[in-house]
């Protein structure tokens, strides 16, 4: 299972971000996670629960957008959108393509909670 290896590193740069931040809870966690990656959606939000137990990220909301895979024809410059298993160039049917979206792994933001200092007398 690499969504744990993944959301491990996740969760490494969440809790280090929101300690820079002087956050004292992380309250919603959102990614981008490309299907050509292979994680699985359900795993990574289980990981993600298993993980944030006794950490600042403990009960927070995790939000994840699966990005379906595009690419680029290198043969015609055709764009087009496919799944993990059907590559070829639906225009010219070449097979000489480039991945452009579908391959991410991305914090897209981290929302936290920091308390507020009482003004010093």
């Amino acid at each position: 299972m690499h969504e744990l290896g993944i959301m491990t590193g996740v969760m490494e740069a969440v809790e280090l971000s929101a300690r820079d931040a002087g956050a004292d809870k992380v309250l919603k966690v959102s990614l981008s996670v490309g299907l050509m990656t292979e994680a699985i959606e359900d795993a990574l939000r289980f990981a993600f629960e298993a993980l944030s137990e006794g950490t600042l990220c403990e009960g927070a909301t995790l939000e994840v957008a699966m990005v379906a895979p595009r690419s680029t024809c290198l043969e015609c410059g055709a764009e087009y959108a496919h799944d993990r298993f059907h590559m070829l160039c639906p225009e010219c049917g070449g097979f000489a393509t480039k991945l452009i979206a579908g391959k991410e792994l991305r914090i897209d933001s981290i929302e936290v909670d920091i308390p507020e200092h009482e003004p010093s007398a």
